[in-house]
């Protein structure tokens, strides 16, 4: 009983201090990424930190299956190399006691795994998404300040607007460059409005201004003065996109009406359920290959573990890719990978075993010649 509840406590530090390790590592990368973005005006700055909090919380299933499978791992290793592994032994305990101690610990963790792969997985997806149509389908007018040069949505606008009266829809001291068809019209004045029309279009109303069009080294540039100028600002509805596979429910996964042919929403689906189970193996594989001889003491387990842990990830999408090109039923797929997972967990634990058997019966000549 006292070795379980340690074996629980450090599993539990161990597990925490790999995951935030983890979670540290991937919101750094999350946030040069989404700032890149953000810099090259594909998301809006100011939705940055809520979109990689969303990107954040639609991967910590994966972080929480590595944590789970390298804590195992380093808590065993530990043991082995302090020799608490032989007091463990010499209690008459083999390596398959350990295995239910860290099932107990690890089965609420591959729960907590399961429920985000399949339901906050697609929410993040869904509302990053959603995020992301709804900046690039803004209207022209929502990217207007004073002051500044702004972009249009499809950067095929450029504006100025000195001073912007929002109460009074007036605007001073405007500057519009519109770039189409490969010919480039630039219209300025001091004054004017924003004119909403019928149908929920807006537009900009210039006064008493100018307008350049083409370029002055081209024989067609011509300079036009004008008393009235409209250009229309496109007005958008933020329309919800057809969801993707990653952004679908699992409702929506299994409501499909043809599960026969080739189908992204059944791979999706085997992918999400493949993931805590992957959690699982992971945790069975770790008990015995954490072995290490106390008086070596090296750590050539974590280096299996992370070429297991890359075989298995990908073997998983290999398999996803299969069920969505249509080469084999989802049925078939899905549990070749984990069931090959358990047969080298059990193949390896019974080889422990019998390592441990042979060490005693050395052992045990040399205590009785002592005595």
């Amino acid at each position: 009983m006292i070795f379980k509840q340690a074996l629980r406590r450090e599993l539990s530090f161990t597990t925490g201090g790999v995951f935030l390790v983890l979670v540290t590592i991937m919101v750094t990368t999350l946030v040069i990424r989404i700032l890149g973005y953000a810099a090259n005006g594909s998301v809006n700055p100011e939705d940055a930190l809520v979109l990689i909090a969303l990107a954040t919380l639609g991967y910590l299933a994966v972080l929480l299956t590595v944590s789970l499978f390298v804590a195992t791992l380093i808590v065993l290793v530990r043991w082995y190399k302090d020799s608490e592994m032989i007091v463990w032994f010499a209690s008459g305990l083999s390596v398959t006691n350990l295995i239910r101690p860290i099932l107990q610990f690890a089965t609420p963790l591959i729960l907590i795994i399961a429920l985000l792969a399949l339901f906050v997985w697609p929410w993040a997806n869904r509302e990053s998404t959603l995020i992301s149509q709804r900046f690039q389908q803004r209207d022209d007018l929502s990217m207007v300040s004073a002051g500044q040069f702004q972009e249009s949505a499809k950067a095929e606008r450029v504006f100025f607007i000195e001073e912007l009266d929002v109460d009074k829809s007036e605007v001073k001291n405007i500057f519009v460059a519109d770039s189409k068809n490969g010919r480039l019209s630039i219209a300025v004045s001091s004054t004017g409005y924003i004119e909403n029309a019928a149908g929920g279009e807006k537009s900009i109303v210039l006064h008493n201004g100018r307008r350049y069009e083409g370029y002055p080294t081209e024989p067609d540039f011509r300079i036009l003065e004008f008393n009235e100028y409209s250009t229309k600002i496109r007005s958008k509805d933020a329309l919800a996109p057809a969801p993707r596979d990653r952004e679908k429910t699992v409702n929506e996964l299994l409501d499909d009406p043809n599960p026969a042919a080739i189908n992204p929403n059944r791979a999706e689906l085997l992918w999400r359920i493949g993931l805590p189970l992957m959690a699982l193996g992971l945790v069975l594989i770790a008990i015995p290959l954490a072995y290490v001889n106390p008086r070596l003491g090296n750590y050539t387990a974590m280096f299996y573990a992370v070429l297991i842990y890359l075989i298995y990830s990908n073997l998983l999408n290999l398999t996803q890719n299969f069920v969505s090109q249509g080469k084999i039923s989802v049925f078939v797929a899905i549990w070749p990978i984990h069931l090959l997972a358990l047969l080298i967990a059990t193949i390896l634990i019974r080889n422990r075993i019998n390592s441990s058997l042979k060490w005693w019966r050395r052992q045990l000549p040399a205590a009785m010649t002592r005595k």
